[in-house]
Parts: C-alpha cells; sequence; structure tokens
C-alpha cells in the first residue's frame, strides 16, 4: 500500500489517562463505522486496499497520553478529505475522554517530485557541464590530434614531420616541447631528451641552419653549450627565465623565434644571460659592464637585417586553409607572425633601452601589457592606451571588445559586459571596462579564452583565474615607461 499510496494523514491524539495503541486503532474503527456509508466505510477500504494500516505512535506520561496516528490513502482528495475530518469525532479511547486533531494532509506525490527535481539538477549538474563543448573547443581539439599524430621521431628521438626535409631546424629540449610547436604550427623541431644531445641530432645540426630554443634555466643553458661543442649551432633563442618552451603561449612562442640571437655573439655565461633576457621578450636591461659590441645583437635582432631561418609557424586564423605540408618545409619565421605580437614585440625592444632600475616594477605578463600602451604613435594602428581614453578616461560607462589587433568588436553597457562576453564571436582577446572587474565577469572571461581585462577598478576575488591578466587602467597609465 505504500508504493502506491498519494496523500498521508497526520492526527495528534490526546487522552486523559494511560492508552495503549491497540486502544487507539479500536477507537478509530468503532466509531467511525457508518459514519460515512458503505462506500467510505473504514474496514471495506483497508480491505480493498485503498487505505492502508493504520499507524500509531503515543506515549504516557503522569497518567496523561498523547502521540500521532498516521494513515496512508489512495483516494481522491476529497475522499481523503473526508476521511481525515472523520478521525476528529472520535472522543473516547477504551475509558478515556480523549481530542483527534488532523494537522495535515501530506501529498506524497509533491515530495517525490521534490525528490525528482533535486536529482534532476545534480545529474544535470555532473553528466553535463563536461560534455559540452563549443565549437571553438571542437576545432581546438581536432586540430591538436592531427597535430599530434604528425609528431615523428628522428634517429629514436621525437621530431616534427618536416625535420628530415626542412633546410632549418630547431632543437628544444623534450618532446612536450616538440608538442608545442606543434600545436602552434612549427613542424621542424627535434628534441635531445635531456643534456646529453644524440649523435644523430649532433650530424643533423652539420648541415642544416639551427636555433636551438631552449628553456630559461640552467639546464638550457647546459644544453646549448654542449650542443655547441658536438655540432653546430647558428642561432639561440630562450625561453622567459625560469619557465619551459612547453608552457608557453603563441605569441610567447614567436617572440621568442623573432628575438633569436646569432651564437657567435654568445662568447661567455654573461652573454648568454643577456641572451635570455633579449629573446624572452621581457624587456629587461643589459648587464652593467657589459662592453662588448657584440652584446648589442640581441637587442636588435628584430631588425630587417638579421639573419631569420626558417621556422615553419602558421598562423591559426588561415589553419583550416592551408594544410599543403610541401610548402611549409621553408617558410619563414618572421612572415608568419602577426601585427599583434609584431607591435608587442617591437615595444618591448624600446621599453629594454629606456626602464633602466625599474626592471623589478613589474612581472613579464605585465610588462608586455604596458609596452602596447606605450607603442602608440600619430601613424600607428589602434592601440590599447587609444581605447583606455575612449572607455575609461573618457567615463563613458561602456564595456568594449577588442580582437588581438587591438580593433573593437563590439561595445555594450558595462552592466551588459558578462552577456557580451559570454555571446561574442569572434571570441575577444581583451576587454576594456569602465567599471568595476567582478568574479562574475572575470569568471566568463576566462572560459571564454580572453587574455586580457582592463577596468577602472577591481572587486574582491574568490579566486582569480591565472589564464586571464587582469589590471586597472591606473595601474598601465602609471606605469614606467608609459608613452603618455
Amino acid at each position: 500500500m505504500d508504493d502506491t499510496a498519494k496523500y498521508l494523514i497526520h492526527a495528534a491524539i490526546t487522552a486523559d489517562g494511560v492508552v495503549e495503541r491497540s486502544d487507539v486503532v479500536g477507537a478509530i474503527f468503532g466509531q467511525t463505522e457508518g459514519l460515512l456509508g458503505d462506500d467510505l466505510d473504514l474496514r471495506d477500504l483497508q480491505q480493498s486496499s485503498k487505505v492502508g494500516r493504520i499507524d500509531v505512535q503515543i506515549k504516557s506520561r503522569n497518567g496523561q497520553s498523547a502521540g500521532e496516528v498516521t494513515i496512508a490513502s489512495s483516494l481522491d482528495k476529497v475522499e481523503t478529505s473526508i476521511l481525515a475530518a472523520s478521525l476528529e469525532t472520535i472522543t473516547r479511547v477504551g475509558p478515556c475522554r480523549s481530542t483527534v486533531e488532523v494537522t495535515n494532509i501530506e501529498d506524497v506525490r509533491a515530495a517525490k517530485r521534490r525528490e525528482v527535481v533535486e536529482r534532476a539538477k545534480e545529474l544535470l549538474t555532473e553528466s553535463f557541464d563536461d560534455s559540452v563543448m563549443t565549437s571553438r573547443e571542437i576545432l581546438d581539439e581536432v586540430r591538436e590530434a592531427v597535430r599530434v599524430e604528425d609528431i615523428t621521431d628522428y634517429g629514436g628521438y621525437p621530431a616534427g614531420p618536416h625535420v628530415e626535409t626542412s633546410d632549418a631546424i630547431i632543437v628544444v629540449e623534450g618532446r612536450a616541447d616538440v608538442l608545442t610547436l606543434l600545436r602552434y604550427g612549427i613542424k621542424n623541431a627535434v628534441a635531445v631528451e635531456g643534456t646529453n644531445v644524440p649523435e644523430a641530432v649532433a650530424k643533423l645540426t652539420q648541415d642544416r641552419t639551427v636555433t636551438a630554443f631552449l628553456d630559461g634555466d640552467r639546464g638550457g643553458e647546459l644544453i646549448l653549450r654542449e650542443l655547441a661543442q658536438v655540432g653546430a649551432v647558428d642561432h639561440v633563442a630562450f625561453a622567459p627565465a625560469g619557465r619551459s618552451v612547453e608552457d608557453l603561449a603563441r605569441r610567447e612562442v614567436v617572440s621568442a623565434l623573432r628575438n633569436k640571437v646569432p651564437y657567435e655573439t654568445l662568447v661567455g655565461e654573461s652573454d648568454i644571460q643577456q641572451a635570455v633576457a633579449a629573446t624572452d621578450g621581457s624587456s629587461r636591461p643589459a648587464p652593467e659592464g657589459t662592453a662588448d659590441p657584440r652584446t648589442e645583437s640581441p637587442g636588435t635582432t628584430d631588425s630587417p637585417s638579421a639573419p631569420t631561418p626558417a621556422t615553419e609557424t602558421n598562423d591559426e586564423s588561415s589553419e583550416a586553409d592551408d594544410r599543403d605540408d610541401a610548402t611549409e618545409s621553408s617558410e619563414d619565421a618572421g612572415s608568419e607572425i602577426d601585427s599583434a605580437d609584431a607591435r608587442a614585440n617591437a615595444a618591448g625592444t624600446a621599453a629594454a633601452g629606456e626602464a633602466g632600475a625599474d626592471t623589478a616594477a613589474s612581472d613579464a605578463d605585465e610588462a608586455a601589457v604596458q609596452s602596447d600602451v606605450a607603442a602608440e604613435t600619430e601613424a600607428s594602428p589602434p592601440t590599447l592606451r587609444g581605447h583606455l581614453r575612449e572607455v575609461i578616461e573618457a567615463e563613458t560607462g561602456t564595456a568594449r571588445l577588442l580582437d588581438d589587433e587591438f580593433e573593437a568588436l563590439s561595445e555594450v553597457e558595462a552592466a551588459d559586459a558578462f552577456d557580451a562576453i559570454a555571446d561574442a564571436e569572434p571570441v575577444p582577446y581583451a576587454v576594456i571596462l569602465d567599471g568595476e572587474l567582478t568574479q562574475r565577469v572575470l569568471d566568463v572571461a576566462a572560459q571564454r579564452g580572453v587574455e586580457l581585462a582592463v577596468a577602472r577598478s577591481e572587486g574582491e576575488y574568490v579566486k582569480k583565474p591565472v589564464s586571464v591578466r587582469a589590471l586597472t587602467a591606473d595601474r598601465l597609465t602609471g606605469a614606467p615607461g608609459d608613452a603618455g
């Protein structure tokens, strides 16, 4: 009966004396018999399973008894209400005077519906959040799978598919570095898998244009020294100090390769340290006391006269249309760099000469943003500083979405920034907000892949995403090296 019950009748009972459960059940059957006619007789309803067993919980104390009566019913609402009301006609239980009051008629199906809704919420949260993918995520996953399948080996060591045929190769430290470069379209990298440079890679470097692209740590320096002893190195590029090639974003990889320096200019450990500072894009000044003119090369390697071997970088935006691998074997790395990367790199080189004693003012990420702000000239394309003036300094109360060329994608009211970022196509590179940067806006920016958020002020963050650089306008406009 409990499985088919639709309603539960709850009634409170009191008696002026000591009574037991059997006394209460007998009083219910005896005093309601014939009261409601044959169709609603309690005994007949129980025999036909339309009413369940009568559950009585009663206790006695100080000569008084009190408890609760519960009856399950599969009748409709009207019949159940009449049956419940009939219980209140009971005036005696055994020899004792008593009163019965119906406290509640519970809809069992409503309770089940609540359980269904709560469980459905749990299932919706647990089962579907991780499986829903945006179009961008689908494209990225398929592209990455194709690139990972392209990884080959050369002499038993991880390599890109074009190492054997390309006139220029990039020597990196490990398999993860090769995969990272493949993800960004660079297919002519080969790994040495540690500080012991294999003979196969050493021989390969003898007749190729070689760029050593190494981690910004002591291990990278050791690999460079051994590679120079057993093979040939033409150019050197380093990841930012303390970081690995596998951890770099596409812009950082392209910037480091563009800023590579000729190996012959590096004659000592101080020169190698300077090469790390020059190629990682961090705009750090040269060490004091460096008078050798050859050490000036790192600061000028991005000029048109500097030699630039092929690194076969492919622009992400045109990658789906240019799948002909044969044409990528001798492409120049500089020809594939987008204009946003070029502006960030050029401004970083200029700031390296002006920053002086302010090298500790910010970390590498904030320095890259500040260099974009400082790059504004009368003939330059749209800049971050220009957008800061138009949106925040002008107190427009709006939010502007920018692409990686700093072109405006859209502009909405500041209060609508969350929806604008969530629905933006394509995904913006930066958001300029004349208002407070809240946790909610920061979270949706991280989910969509926005890299930079600049606001008038910052709110209280419970957890700050590491993938978004969140800054305030006064930190940029007041930073050293600002162009004004």
